[in-house]
């Protein structure tokens, strides 16, 4: 499985992009997975409902499945920071996990950057980043892409795919 970040900050555009890119991929034939990591505890389950009261009860793993769907609650003893490698390790196999958030970590990512937000882009301090996604104009010797170009970097990542493939042929 190639691991391949999506990172930037918080109302950056990262979510509205993998939208608009994961439909290009699924119709090139690629399997994709997301994990999206956020600072802030979710949950799904209610309480009073028997999911809600088995993980009351202590059980680590609560897995509610339905006709279409499955959905697995675990309680992780390390908590929200637990490494992008753990949370891949949980997935079944697929061609390409995209990792929104994980900034602070060494996987290949590509950048989106809006300075509306008020912050330096990250691809100026960090060698894991392999492309920018951004109107603005940065001074960076990477790969560039506008917001809306989806194909674009569709295509971006396909290639990078198409290398991995190549290089464990």
């Amino acid at each position: 499985m190639y691991v391949l970040g999506v990172a930037g900050y918080s109302g950056s555009g990262k979510t509205t992009l993998l939208e608009k890119v994961i439909p290009l991929l699924c119709a090139a034939g690629v399997d994709v997975a997301v994990i999206k990591h956020t600072h802030h505890d979710v949950d799904w389950d209610q309480p009073g409902k028997d999911s809600w009261r088995h993980r009351e009860a202590g059980a680590r793993q609560v897995l509610l499945a339905g006709a279409r769907r499955r959905l697995l609650v675990e309680t992780m003893p390390q908590g929200n920071d637990a490494p992008l490698a753990t949370h891949v390790a949980a997935l079944r196999p697929c061609d390409l996990v995209l990792a929104e958030g994980f900034k602070h970590e060494s996987h290949p990512r590509l950048e989106v950057y809006d300075p509306a937000l008020g912050h330096a882009p990250l691809c100026l301090h960090d060698p894991a980043v392999l492309a920018l996604i951004s109107d603005a104009d940065v001074p960076v010797d990477l790969p560039r892409f506008r917001r809306d170009d989806a194909d674009g970097v569709a295509r971006f990542i396909l290639a990078l795919l198409e290398t991995q493939h190549d290089a464990h042929r």
